[in-house]
């Protein structure tokens, strides 16, 4: 094993008509679009195998959300004989902590609904409401948010916190939904979900977290990261 920072990567699952829609899609549990299917695809034929930036050797666990979108995405990046070496090796775990958001009232609608909602209810945030300070009637808040993903990345702490040189596999593969992975960013940076930065991860796209020169006090967010290759003798 060469030594390397242990990763965590996010992978959003592919396109559905939610995402297309711009509707907040929670609980709801359709499957990927056709153009989502070939999303992730092709993020796994160009992103995961051998030698690639996902190297199923470097896998420590792979967590994935019990939404129909996040397992069809699971489904459709690894290769038959990737998936059941995985499995074999007791390496995949479905979690309830990788839900997407359960937007309770606001299931199906669109920020603009959710605004015009709100006001016929009385409150007063004169449309500013957002998820991230807000959370959601009769759904999930931003605190019960932060406990689920708390207990998750302290799961991950555990396979990586006595490895930060990467002397056995470490890396984990989180396979989840938009906004609760961009939620669990700020968790792994130590921030609050009401942190102001914009975050953006396209349906089908692959992410990456570690941390600042092998320290587990230092997480980080890579901004970009570069790709394997072989070095020339």
């Amino acid at each position: 094993m060469p030594s390397r920072t242990p990763r965590v990567y996010i992978f959003r699952h592919g396109e559905t008509e939610g995402s297309v829609s711009g509707r907040y899609i929670g609980k709801s549990d359709a499957g990927l679009t056709e153009k989502g299917v070939k999303q992730v695809q092709n993020a796994g034929k160009v992103l995961i195998g051998k030698g690639k930036l996902v190297d199923p050797k470097y896998l420590a666990h792979v967590y994935v959300s019990p939404r129909y979108r996040a397992k069809q995405t699971f489904e459709l990046a690894f290769s038959e004989d990737q998936k059941q070496k995985l499995r074999d090796a007791g390496k995949v775990t479905e979690t309830p902590r990788l839900a997407e958001w359960d937007y309770g009232d606001y299931e199906g609608l669109t920020t603009k609904e959710i605004l015009a909602l709100r006001k016929t209810r009385g409150f007063e945030d004169k449309g500013h409401w957002n998820l991230w300070s807000g959370g959601c009637e009769g759904g999930e808040s931003t605190q019960q948010i932060t406990e689920r993903l708390d207990s998750l990345i302290e799961e991950i702490h555990g396979y990586q916190r006595d490895n930060m040189r990467g002397d056995s596999p470490s890396d984990i593969l989180l396979i989840a939904h938009g906004h609760l992975l961009r939620a669990l960013i700020k968790r792994w940076l130590r921030q609050s979900l009401d942190f102001p930065v914009s975050l953006m991860l396209e349906p089908g796209a692959i992410g990456t977290l570690s941390y600042q020169a092998h320290k587990f006090e230092f997480p980080a967010l890579y901004a970009g990261t570069v790709l394997p290759f072989d070095e020339v003798e």
